[in-house]
């Protein structure tokens, strides 16, 4: 007779022909579908639909459905990414800093450094825009405005809580100013007319969001909050340029559910890196105007800790929700 003691030992390895079975058959045995927070034609939408499928071409049999689950700003997304079954076949396309400032703000059914981080794609700084009459010439003039006329001047932002408002409520806290008068709209489309009409003093938004009007002459730009000039505003001086140790933007990528298979995570890291690295990604990425920066894994995991602590951090000192 076996003995119970010789039995539970040998349960692991009974197990494991059907986990390696699973895995084994993955992606082979349904389409992998990508839950993107947003809806189609944004920026979320654009990166997940140009880097998933050549994701997909560097695994066999791995095909890929992307379906769009907008709401409440992203967190409707978030949490069917969060709460699908970890076994490879849902992974969802994400933007920082939204999915770390929802579960500070509010309640969710997603703990935001649980998930299985697979790849960043695109980092857009934010920046500070004018219109081409603006006497704001440079940031230096905005912040001396700011402090002549504390609480007064109106910033446009694309919604309470997204990366336009954060960026601005960062800076306010590195200037020492008082909050601008925060005008938010429900993307920058709705935005863009109200700041050319002269209605708002300054708008924060991502340097890709309005580039084309910059080289029309009507909108300039006051500083970028990268770290280093974007190849399409190399005239525009970073905020550390100029004294304010700030670089913050819209970082867009790719995430699964939590516990997912090790060797499931580990493919699909190493397709991203692939794919990433492709003159084809690269060449139609410059295309579309999407800034790259391509982070893997572990790496991304760290880039979402720190962006998380961070503004658990800005919550306490500057909330940004009542």
């Amino acid at each position: 007779m076996i003995s119970r003691r010789v039995l539970l030992a040998a349960s692991p390895l009974l197990a494991s022909p059907k986990i390696l079975s699973a895995q084994t058959a993955w992606p082979n045995e349904r389409p992998v579908e990508v839950i993107v927070l947003a809806a189609a034609g944004g920026g979320v939408d654009a990166m997940t639909r140009l880097v998933m499928p050549l994701i997909a071409q560097q695994i066999p049999g791995m095909r890929v459905v992307v379906l769009n689950r907008p709401g409440a700003g992203g967190q409707i997304g978030l949490e069917a990414t969060f709460n699908a079954a970890g076994d490879g076949y849902t992974l969802g396309a994400t933007t920082f800093p939204a999915h770390n400032a929802f579960p500070i703000e509010r309640q969710v059914r997603y703990r935001p450094l649980d998930f299985t981080f697979i790849c960043n794609v695109v980092e857009d700084a934010n920046c500070f825009y004018v219109r081409a009459e603006s006497p704001f010439k440079s940031l230096q003039d905005l912040v001396a405005a700011a402090k002549a006329r504390p609480g007064q001047l109106s910033c446009g932002n694309t919604g309470i809580g997204s990366d336009d408002h954060l960026f601005a409520l960062h800076f306010e806290e590195l200037a020492g100013l008082q909050k601008m008068i925060s005008v938010p709209f429900t993307g920058t489309a709705p935005l863009l007319p109200q700041l050319l009409g002269g209605n708002l003093d300054v708008a924060a938004l991502n340097v890709y969001d309005a580039l084309p009007l910059v080289r029309e002459g009507k909108l300039r730009i006051l500083a970028q909050a990268a770290a280093r000039r974007a190849p399409d505003a190399p005239d525009t001086p970073t905020f550390r340029e100029l004294g304010f140790d700030l670089v913050h933007g819209a970082s867009r990528g790719i995430l699964g559910p939590p516990n997912m298979p090790q060797q499931v995570t580990e493919k699909l890291v190493a397709a991203a890196r692939v794919a990433l690295a492709s003159e084809e990604f690269k060449r139609e990425a410059a295309r579309v105007f999407m800034p790259l920066n391509p982070m893997f894994g572990s790496e991304y995991k760290a880039f979402a800790e720190r962006s998380f602590a961070d503004l658990q951090r800005l919550w306490r000192v500057r909330p940004w929700r009542e």
